[in-house]
């Protein structure tokens, strides 16, 4: 059957671009329908959005060439402070102390904005994918040899392959008739960034509040990026306040170990819930990212599990082309899913676990937190295991591009 592209990808996130890049490079043929005009997230004005890349991920973008550019933009996360606090009162007395020189790698990921990122990525599409900025994927019809994809501007593509990496809400998902499990956390999580009077050191902390978890990221110079989990009634109330009344509520939790703190730019707030697919394929269709499975964000890995997924699916695609196999038939995507679906699976409930228990103010439990952080601490070996872990360097077996390679 005569098709359009080898592969379709609903969604023009970060996903969707770096797995079209990595397709290409192999030499297939790509789309990218990205529901947003193109300079929507391409723009100059620094916005505050910014992601915590495992040392694993970094590699990804290595491979796809788009490291050079991205290092100067970079923060390195060279430590992580994880403690128990109630706002006013600072850390609690035990914690988790991770340091990236205790890992031969000297360093357990970076910090990256939003805005550089899209951008790196946007530039690399020119040429190599398919771009198709303003459109979205509004129907598809699996057949025999092919999936038809209808955009919203009454196009339609055909292609061996559609991939969803439309979000948490897939339509790609819903139309396949994947069903999703999940719960809602009624929490908000709030995001900002602040520049403060003394250097970050490039350590990286994550304050565990009873009303959820405060995380403060590095970002290069003396500027931090919050990401703020807060119970809905709370969050809103905070979301309306100036930025000044915001800076006062704020303050009690970021406490005053880097000086004075001021705002660097817009606030953004979006609900916190899990969602995980069922299944991560179907016929002619598979899932990555967010479409597949949406965490929590108390320990960044949303962006990082997602970038497992493109590498682990472009494997399986190249793979199975190299060897003459239809890239869309249910025995390759089998691969994919039975690689990637025990991974999120475990990472997403694990994330979910630490924010039941850590959000809230139960004494007992507060105490039982602080004698299993200090244990896990002080055993040196299992420390490790925790970060190398969190950098993404322990998956078995390790896709190639996580490791630099490419495909």
């Amino acid at each position: 059957m005569t098709t359009d592209f080898d592969i379709v990808i609903a969604g023009g996130g970060l996903n969707g671009p770096a797995l079209a890049l990595a397709l290409a490079d192999a030499g297939l043929s790509v789309a990218v329908a990205d529901a947003r005009p193109a300079e929507a997230r391409a723009g100059d004005a620094f916005d505050g959005r910014a992601y915590a890349l495992a040392l694993a991920s970094q590699r990804l973008l290595a491979a796809l060439g788009l490291w050079p550019e991205l290092a100067r933009h970079a923060q390195e996360i060279r430590r992580v402070e994880a403690t128990q606090g109630v706002p006013g009162s600072g850390p609690g007395p035990f914690g988790l102390h991770f340091d990236g020189a205790e890992i031969e790698e000297g360093r357990l990921g970076y910090m990256l904005e939003d805005r550089f990122l899209y951008r790196a990525l946007l530039a690399a599409m020119a040429g190599r994918v398919t771009h198709l900025p303003g459109v979205s994927v509004t129907g598809q019809q699996p057949e025999a040899a092919a999936i038809r994809s209808t955009l919203s501007d009454g196009r339609a593509l055909v292609s061996r392959l559609l991939v969803g990496a439309d979000g948490r809400q897939s339509g790609v998902a819903r139309r396949a008739g994947i069903k999703r499990l999940g719960r809602d956390y009624g929490q908000i999580a709030l995001v900002a960034a602040v520049d403060h009077d003394l250097p970050h050191q490039g350590t990286a902390h994550q304050f565990f509040m009873p009303g959820g978890p405060l995380a403060i990221l590095p970002l290069p110079g003396n500027r931090s990026s919050i990401v703020w989990s807060e119970p809905e009634a709370s969050a809103r109330e905070i979301m309306a306040l100036s930025d000044a009344q915001f800076l006062e509520v704020l303050r009690p939790r970021f406490g005053d170990f880097l000086g004075e703190i001021r705002l660097a730019g817009p606030r953004f707030c979006y609900p916190l819930n899990l969602t995980l697919a069922e299944r991560y394929v179907a016929p002619r269709v598979a899932l990555v990212g967010d479409a597949a499975h949406g965490v929590h964000p108390v320990a960044g890995q949303g962006l990082n599990l997602g970038l497992r997924d493109v590498a682990a699916l472009a494997e399986v695609l190249v793979a199975a082309r190299r060897r003459g196999e239809d890239i869309g038939t249910d025995p390759v995507l089998a691969r994919y899913q039975d690689w990637r679906r025990p991974d999120a699976t475990l990472l997403a409930l694990g994330m979910d676990g630490v924010n039941t228990l850590f959000s809230n103010g139960n004494p007992l439990l507060r105490a039982a937190r602080e004698i299993g952080m200090g244990l896990v601490d002080a055993l040196p070996p299992l420390r490790r295991g925790f970060m190398r872990q969190a950098a993404g360097l322990s998956l078995e077996p390790m896709p190639r591009l996580l490791t630099g390679r490419p495909l």
